[in-house]
């Protein structure tokens, strides 16, 4: 039974990078990182509307690995702080809020999207502009991390 179990795991593992070959070449938009316990990362965007204004991280995250992963936190050189948050239709007003822990199960993809989940970034650097990345690190609950570049969108 266990061999099963790691034979599927490394099957698994190798239509991850087949997916992201596959991906690559035929020119749709690539994931740009693949991290540690099967996490990948695609389409980081970080939303800079006003530059002197908390800024909002955008990203999906999969996890193609055999266990659960708990995302925990962020942080960004270019951020004073940063911290998870959910954006919630409560009556009638929507407020965001703030987010201690996600589970992402085996399996399952996270999206990171206005409206919904995204990464705050608070006190942005006043030099950020547009079309240029920055890091942006992603906090799990059993201290591994997943860094990536940031595509930057909206500032001048």
């Amino acid at each position: 039974m266990e061999k099963s179990i790691k034979t599927v795991r490394k099957i698994k593992t190798a239509l991850g990078g087949l997916m992201i070959l596959t991906t690559a070449l035929s020119g749709m938009s690539a994931p740009v990182l693949a991290g540690q316990g099967g996490l990948i990362l695609s389409d980081p965007i970080l939303r800079v509307i006003i530059v002197s204004r908390p800024a909002a991280g955008y990203f999906s995250l999969e996890n193609t690995g055999a266990t659960t992963r708990v995302l925990v936190g962020a942080a960004s050189p270019v951020c004073k702080k940063a911290m998870l948050h959910q954006s919630k239709m409560i009556n009638g007003v929507i407020k965001m809020l703030p987010i201690n822990e996600l589970p992402i199960k085996p399996g399952a993809r996270l999206e990171f999207a206005p409206g919904g989940y995204h990464v705050m970034c608070m006190h942005p650097e006043k030099d950020i502009k547009s079309k240029t990345s920055v890091p942006l690190t992603l906090k799990f609950r059993n201290g591994d991390t997943l860094t990536g570049d940031f595509t930057v969108k909206g500032a001048r």
